[in-house]
Order: structure tokens, then C-alpha cells, then sequence
């Protein structure tokens, strides 16, 4: 009786199933309109399959709907989400310069909520997200940038040397240093922020953590126990509580009048003078000023520093490699300033007056910028064109890649000089640089940034002769999550000085 009853409620379970379907592709067509995208998707999914299993691919498609319609941008449908690609770089101004409750909303990654939770520095705006910049801003004054930069070239020489051995212990056959630049972006990240607050023990269960979260960037957010989603969540609760305690640590050192070491130590500085001063005002503490709290925000620039730095030294390895002529004024340009024989670290006035390697890597930003979409969602509908509403709810992805081949001179040409003070490509063509975005969300941290990639260039260059084992298409972009060479460049390494520097150790622990 029950199977009769089953097979009597069978036609109507389909047609109920299949007029789902029509509705799930009549929204998505209203919403398109005659925006270029897929006239039909497949249920829920979408394209996520094509996504997921090719982001390259995807995207390039994206962009050649967007370009060739003449709109700037094009549409399409990923698990259940209407979303939009931006081609055009004043659109992607515009979506940049309107993020507010009756606008757009920050993600960072379309299933970040998810992965960081609702209250870190990513999704905040106003007057709530003016105030915690405010409180940054201390982490990178000159003198701290300083501190920063010493610990950058201890921990580039110590992996430099170790690429080589590696190098030289696999010969005749190349190294791939995707993983190897990963490693060391990570000992530069963890030292930098956090500094003698994580022991060995910490950094080991913290690279261990991180690798999970980076493995569940990639996949659908399918939160269930033992998915790789579920373990980048419970990864990143586990990183944002080892972190609180470093600030809960930093806090006593900085009590009791040392000089700081790390991030942590000049953000605790000043965090400490406020409490002290609310407390004799009588007032409450202030916020933004717990360990949990700044545990969060230390993971978002942790989130913000390593893969981002990783793709750009990937890029520059490459595109060094690929440009021999570019990579000899750089090591010209270098010993005429610093010598690795002299045993010192590069200084502040050094760094500044290394125009030309600076030059160079700008432009790997530009030709090769790391996080090459930003999302964001809709929080109304927006009137992105007089002819087109974003519908509340879509994701949009302005395209930080796209905007960097509009508008410079020979944008498809590797040329460091457009960034020279005769051409300053960087000032003309400014709003098509958005490889640290822009608006009230542009990245806080970008002089660190951009003196690491410094840092990294000048310092390579002088201590190793390297060669890509080219083979074809190693040189296409991959998402890992941000953009590598598809090889994870594959080099040959060996050493070119006489002998390596001998820096200061670091210490570890307090």
C-alpha cells in the first residue's frame, strides 16, 4: 500500500521538483537581463563545478564576456548566488568607494563570514572601522617598519640559503618553491606579528593550522565534520586564540617598559596608554582593546600578508628570470648600496634609496597583482549603470587584475620604468593600481608589504644565480588561492657571493 501511495505521488514530486527548477532559472534570468553571462545554469550549482575545477579558465571567461559586450562587466550563477564580475576599472572604484550597510558589503572570500566570523576587521565600516585603522595606523610608523624590516632579512637569508641547499642536494634537477616561499612568508608573518610570543612548539601546531584554513579557502562550504571546510573553521578559532594570548603576553612586557619587538608590541603600546587613560577618566575600557579582539584582527593581517606576499615572490622570481636585462640593473643598482660582505642589514635609507628595485616591484604587483578579485555583496540593489541594478544579495568581484592592463602605457609589456620618477605611470594612471585596492578598505599594511617584496628582490639577486626550468605553460596562472605560476616556479639555484651575510640571530621566545 505504501509503495502504491509512492508511485501515485511520484509525478507530482517531479513536476513540484522540476517547477523549482524553472523558477530557479526564470530569478536568474531577470536578474541578467541582457547583461552578457550563461542563458541557462545548472540547478543550485550553477558553474561551480567549472569553477572549482578550473578558476583560471572561469575567470579568463568572465572577463571575455565583460570585454567584448562593451558593458564592463558580465554575470553568472555559483551555488545558489547571482554574482558579478567587473571589468571596468570605475566601476570597481565604484563598488570600492561604497562599502556601507546601503551598498556593499567587504567579504574578502565569498564564503568569508563563514571562515572568520561576523565581527573582524574585513566587514567592519563607518565610524567603527575609522577608529580601529586609527589604532593600527601605530604598527607602521617608520620606527616600526624598521624593527620589521631587520626580521624580514634574518628570515629571507635563513630560507635563501636553504632553497640553495635544497637546490644544490636535487641536482641536476630543479627545485619548485611554491611551498618553500609559502614556509618562509609564514616564519616572517608569525615573527613579525607576533615575535617572541610563539615558542617552536606554537609555530609548528600554527603552520599546521594555517595549512588547513589555506586548504579550505579552496573548497565549497560544506560545513560538516571531518569536510576540509569544517577543519579551516575550526583552524582559524584555534589561530585567532593563539594569537589573544600573544597580546595577553605582549601586554605584560609592554607594562613593564620594554622596548617592542614585533607588531603585537608597538599595537599593545598604545593600546595600554588608552586603557590607562579610560581607566583614570573613569571610563570603561576602550574597545578594540581585548586579547579575543585583537587575536581576530592579527589573523586578518595574518590572512592579508601570506598569501598575497607568497604570489608576489613567486611572480618576481619569474618575471626576473624571464627579464635578465631587469635583473641585471637590479643587482647593479643593489651593489652600488648594500654588500653582503660587510655583514649588515640593509637599513630604512638603504631600502629608500633602491629606486629602481622598488620600481620593479610595483610593477610585479601590477603585471601579476595577488588577490585579483575582491568580493563583495550587494546589501540593496545597487544601480551599478544607469541600466543595470545589482540585485540585493549578488556577490560582486571587481577585478584588480583587469584594471592593471587599462590605461598604463604597453599595459601586456613587463617594464619597471613606467614607476620612474620621469615616466610616473603610478601617479597618471593611479586609480588602474588597485593591487592594494581602494577606498576606506585599501590595505593598511602596504609599505610592510611592499618592503618585503623589496627586501626579497634585492636580497635574491645578490645572493643566488637562479634559472626557471621553462617548460610549456608553466607560466599560467594558477589560484592557490591567490595567483602563482602554474609550475610553482621551478628553479635551478646556486650561490653568487662569495659568501652569505651574518646576520643577527633571532630570539624566540621571552
Amino acid at each position: 500500500m505504501l509503495s502504491s501511495t509512492l508511485t501515485e505521488l511520484a509525478p507530482y514530486v517531479v513536476c513540484f521538483i522540476l517547477l523549482i527548477l524553472l523558477l530557479e532559472q526564470i530569478s536568474y534570468l531577470r536578474k541578467k537581463r541582457s547583461i552578457p553571462g550563461p542563458s541557462l545554469v545548472f540547478p543550485f550549482l550553477g558553474n561551480a563545478i567549472s569553477l572549482v575545477g578550473n578558476p583560471t579558465k572561469f575567470w579568463d571567461a568572465q572577463s571575455a564576456l565583460a570585454k567584448s559586450s562593451g558593458f564592463g562587466f558580465s554575470v553568472n550563477y555559483i551555488i545558489g548566488n547571482f554574482i558579478v564580475f567587473i571589468r571596468d576599472t570605475e566601476l570597481s572604484h565604484k563598488v570600492f568607494a561604497n562599502v556601507r550597510p546601503d551598498a556593499f558589503l567587504l567579504v574578502g572570500h565569498p564564503f568569508g563570514k563563514k571562515l572568520f566570523g561576523e565581527h573582524n576587521l574585513i566587514y567592519m565600516m563607518g565610524q567603527e572601522h575609522k577608529d580601529l585603522r586609527r589604532r593600527i595606523a601605530p604598527n607602521f610608523t617608520p620606527k616600526a617598519l624598521s624593527t620589521y624590516s631587520a626580521l624580514q632579512q634574518i628570515i629571507i637569508l635563513k630560507h635563501i640559503k636553504l632553497w640553495e641547499k635544497l637546490s644544490s642536494e636535487n641536482a641536476p634537477n630543479p627545485i619548485p618553491i611554491r611551498i618553500l616561499a609559502r614556509q618562509m612568508n609564514l616564519e616572517t608573518s608569525q615573527t613579525v606579528f607576533a615575535g617572541p610570543y610563539l615558542d617552536p612548539e606554537a609555530r609548528e601546531r600554527f603552520k599546521h593550522d594555517y595549512n588547513l584554513f589555506n586548504v579550505g579557502l579552496m573548497k565549497l562550504p560544506i560545513d560538516f565534520p571531518g569536510t576540509a571546510f569544517r577543519n579551516a573553521r575550526l583552524a582559524v578559532d584555534r589561530l585567532i586564540k593563539t594569537l589573544g594570548g600573544c597580546v595577553g603576553s605582549s601586554k605584560v612586557r609592554m607594562e613593564e617598559g620594554e622596548e617592542p619587538s614585533c607588531l603585537i608590541d608597538y599595537w599593545m603600546q598604545d593600546t595600554l596608554r588608552e586603557i590607562a587613560e579610560a581607566k583614570l577618566a573613569g571610563n570603561p575600557p576602550p574597545p578594540f582593546s581585548t586579547n579575543e579582539e585583537i587575536g581576530g584582527y592579527l589573523f586578518d593581517f595574518l590572512f592579508a600578508a601570506q598569501d598575497a606576499s607568497n604570489s608576489s615572490l613567486l611572480w618576481a622570481v619569474t618575471l626576473l628570470d624571464s627579464h635578465p636585462e631587469v635583473l641585471s640593473k637590479v643587482r647593479e643598482e643593489v651593489a652600488g648600496i648594500w654588500s653582503p660582505a660587510l655583514d649588515s642589514l640593509i637599513t630604512a635609507e638603504q631600502l629608500r634609496e633602491m629606486k629602481y628595485t622598488q620600481s620593479v616591484a610595483r610593477e610585479v604587483l601590477r603585471f601579476r597583482p595577488p588577490a585579483t578579485l575582491v568580493p563583495h555583496i550587494a546589501a540593496v540593489d545597487y544601480p551599478l549603470t544607469e541600466s543595470f541594478k545589482i540585485p540585493k544579495g549578488a556577490i560582486v568581484f571587481p577585478s584588480t587584475y583587469e584594471s592593471s592592463f587599462q590605461g598604463f602605457t604597453e599595459p601586456d609589456r613587463f617594464d619597471p620604468d613606467r614607476f620612474s620618477e620621469e615616466r610616473q605611470e603610478d601617479q597618471i594612471f593611479k586609480r588602474n593600481f588597485l593591487a592594494f585596492g581602494a577606498g576606506a578598505h585599501q590595505c593598511v599594511g602596504q609599505r610592510y608589504a611592499l618592503n618585503h617584496l623589496v627586501l626579497f628582490i634585492a636580497m635574491l639577486a645578490t645572493l643566488i644565480d637562479f634559472k626557471r626550468h621553462r617548460t610549456d605553460g608553466c607560466d599560467e596562472i594558477s589560484y592557490q588561492p591567490t595567483i602563482c605560476p602554474k609550475d610553482d616556479c621551478t628553479v635551478y639555484m646556486s650561490r653568487r657571493c662569495t659568501r652569505y651575510p651574518c646576520f643577527p640571530a633571532i630570539e624566540l621566545t621571552k
